[in-house]
């Protein structure tokens, strides 16, 4: 329905409310004539004050129901419903919590529900002792139905004697009243007596019975309410939030049965709830492991161990934990996952200081000995054993790397006979304490570095050919060649006087070759590559150096496939998951595969929260490492690097040229030296113009004039 707006249209016809005020304080109301507006609803009722004030009179209907939902929604409200259900609940489930203790006392039913959860879990020998139990409580339960046939005649037998013998007594009683009073009429007083006892007793029966009665159902519902709240049986969002599910709260088998349960896999969930123990069954017992517990589920038929690693952080939210806090890996039963749950919080906390730090006369030994590495998350030492194994430690920048890496060559530094040969593509002054420790040590990230770094590894190679040329059983020391940030050295671009790249994954490139020499024969004579390296691709970390290490460690990173190129398929297939530690709060937390560490049977690999030794202690602890052994002269194999002269540089270039386009200057540079790799034509003109000797065009092209260069380095000369 419409209405036609014409010109002639009455102000009072005019149908909104801000329309009506405007009419009524005299102000214009700007209509378009021919418009067709839409019928609006009917508006509110406005009534006009004392002072001219229009006021909107809201209808009772409105205001009742604005009432009534503002009542429903309130807090209070909201409150007392929750009250009503949880109390309820209470009521209801503690009914359920006595009738099945009712059940299971009358019958059989505990001794099978024990028996078939022993089945389960592979207990034989418990299947057969509650078997015994079960057969045992039977066999007492037939014998008191046989006895309750007869119990109605031995029953009146005993009643009959009973009533005999009180009489008796009682007469007895009575006669000796008699005698010694002199009044025969005493005879019967005993027994008088004890029928006006039990008159009295049917007097207060009679006037009990009645409010006992009455009473009775509510104490009885009392009581079942107590069972239920006693158990929380009631939904969690009619819980108090004091009663709510902490944080903190204990893990227990239903708990962990409920969080399988409610994991959204159907034939999981359906499992559980056609288990006549409530699923039970699955559980190991819930043992303390470190700071946590751990218990092997043994998941029902039709649901895979990938299934519930999908999960992590679903299970972890259903047992109160945070993702970092559950760990699930694939011990050797099969179709069984092992979940090790920490205490809320647990992770967050140090786990104290190195026992290098602590114990001023530790020693080392490399074959036979481990370095204290940390803790795993039982609570256990972790120690890891070096002798003859390539090591490979990996992640994200910032995360612990190098701390973790230089806390095993501290401790093997403890052992005199070992030699060590160390480049620090990062230059930091991270391992400068090997100063007069390590016989090479190189600190730096240029490409000289990584060209001397690569050289020590060739040297490497080279020595461990020596050895295995040498005599049958002679001796050879230990040589740890350790290269910290090796991804610099595999995206290394400088290329050699013989054509060959040092960096790269090809077979003409040199650093690689070197590793992956020494990987496959170096340990058979001592001669072991460790390797640092972070956020790993196949460019920066190729596949077979990766492979070739025995020992592969990986901090936090950043996606699945970093975690397999780091640890392996079949470690991560077993439940290892760098990828889901924290950056930043999981610092020095290592997932390692290596059989060089003690790992539960079944599993592919172990987490290890390593000992943090700060600068100050490995200064210390290379110092005691130094006073065990001769005097070491450390070769740094780079020499000091010279400032950069362009001016004179690009004199060079231009040789006897009269003029040269500024990108052959540029390339010129970089042959020079591979720090003017960073050049562009922005940084050349920059330069240049200090001295007045900026490019200018010739031919449509910026050139370099050779005049200009020359009285530049004049004039500099002469100042």
């Amino acid at each position: 329905m419409t209405e036609q707006v014409t010109e002639e249209t009455p102000v009072g016809t005019l149908h909104s409310l801000e329309e009506r005020r405007a009419a009524r304080s005299g102000e214009p109301v700007r209509l378009v004539k021919g418009a067709t507006v839409p019928a609006p609803a009917p508006a509110p009722e406005v009534a006009d004050e004392p002072g001219g004030e229009a006021v909107l009179r809201v209808p009772l209907w409105v205001r009742t129901g604005r009432a009534a939902r503002a009542a429903a929604t309130h807090e209070r409200t909201r409150a007392a419903g929750r009250a009503t259900v949880r109390h309820g609940s209470y009521v209801l489930a503690g009914g359920a919590i006595a009738a099945r203790r009712v059940w299971d006392g009358r019958t059989a039913a505990r001794y099978e529900r024990m028996i078939r959860t022993a089945e389960a879990a592979g207990n034989h020998e418990a299947v057969k002792e509650w078997e015994a139990r079960g057969a045992a409580y039977r066999a007492a339960r037939h014998k008191r139905r046989m006895e309750l046939l007869t119990a109605p005649e031995r029953l009146g037998k005993n009643v009959v004697v009973g009533a005999a013998v009180a009489e008796g007594s009682l007469l007895a009683l009575g006669i000796a009243l008699a005698i010694a009073d002199n009044d025969p009429a005493l005879v019967v007083a005993p027994t008088l007596g004890v029928i006006e006892a039990i008159r009295w007793v049917c007097v207060f029966i009679s006037l009990v019975w009645g409010p006992l009665v009455t009473l009775a159902p509510w104490a009885a519902l009392v009581g079942l309410w107590a069972l239920g709240r006693h158990r929380q049986a009631a939904p969690a969002w009619t819980l108090p939030a004091t009663a709510r599910r902490a944080d903190d709260a204990p893990i227990t088998p239903s708990s962990v049965v409920t969080a399988l349960r409610d994991l959204g896999i159907a034939a999981m969930s359906k499992a559980i709830k056609g288990m006549e123990d409530g699923g039970a069954g699955m559980l190991s017992p819930i043992v303390i492991a470190g700071c946590g517990v751990e218990v092997d589920v043994l998941l029902p038929s039709g649901v895979s161990t990938q299934e519930v690693q999908a999960r992590r952080r679903k299970l972890a939210e259903n047992l109160g934990r945070h993702e970092h806090e559950v760990f699930i890996t694939i011990p050797a039963a099969a179709r069984t996952v092992r979940l090790w749950i920490a205490d809320s919080g647990a992770l967050d906390q140090p786990i104290g200081p190195s026992p290098l730090a602590l114990d001023p006369e530790a020693t080392a030994n490399y074959k036979t000995g481990k370095a204290p590495w940390g803790q795993d998350l039982r609570g256990d030492a972790a120690a890891l054993s070096l002798y003859q194994r390539h090591l490979l430690v990996t992640g994200l920048s910032n995360q612990g790397k190098t701390a973790s890496l230089r806390a095993l060559a501290l401790w093997l530094a403890l052992d005199p006979t070992v030699e060590f040969r160390i480049a620090d593509l990062k230059g930091a002054g991270d391992w400068a304490m090997f100063n007069a420790l390590a016989t090479v040590l190189i600190q730096g990230p240029t490409d000289e570095h990584v060209i001397a770094a690569t050289e020590m590894l060739e040297e490497g190679v080279e020595e461990m050919e020596r050895r295995l040329t040498a005599p049958p059983g002679t001796a050879h020391p230990p040589l740890v060649l350790l290269v910290d940030e090796a991804q610099v050295a595999f995206m290394c671009p400088a290329v050699g006087e013989d054509k060959r790249p040092y960096g790269g994954s090809k077979a003409t490139s040199r650093y690689f070759m070197a590793a992956r020499k020494i990987h496959n024969q170096g340990r058979a004579v001592n001669v072991t590559l460790w390797q640092g390296t972070q956020d790993p691709t196949d460019q920066n970390l190729p596949k077979l150096v990766r492979e070739g290490a025995h020992t592969r460690a990986s901090l936090v990173l950043g996606t699945e496939s970093q975690a397999r190129m780091a640890l392996g398929d079949k470690a991560v297939d077993g439940g290892a998951a760098p990828h889901l530690l924290r950056q930043g709060l999981d610092k020095g937390t290592l997932v390692v595969a290596s059989d060089g560490i003690t790992i539960p049977a079944g599993q592919a690999s172990i987490t290890v929260r390593t000992h943090f030794i700060t600068d100050e202690e490995a200064v210390e602890i290379a110092d005691r490492a130094k006073a065990r052994r001769t005097a070491v002269t450390t070769r740094a194999d780079v020499a000091p690097v010279q400032e950069l002269d362009p001016l004179a540089d690009i004199a060079a270039v231009l040789g006897d040229a009269r003029r040269m386009r500024t990108q052959e200057v540029l390339t010129g540079l970089v042959g020079r030296d591979s720090r003017y790799r960073e050049w562009t034509f922005t940084t050349l003109t920059a330069e240049l113009d200090k001295y007045d000797a900026a490019p200018h065009k010739s031919d449509g092209h910026k050139v370099v004039a050779a005049e200009k260069i020359a009285r530049a380095l004049a004039d500099r000369d002469a100042e």
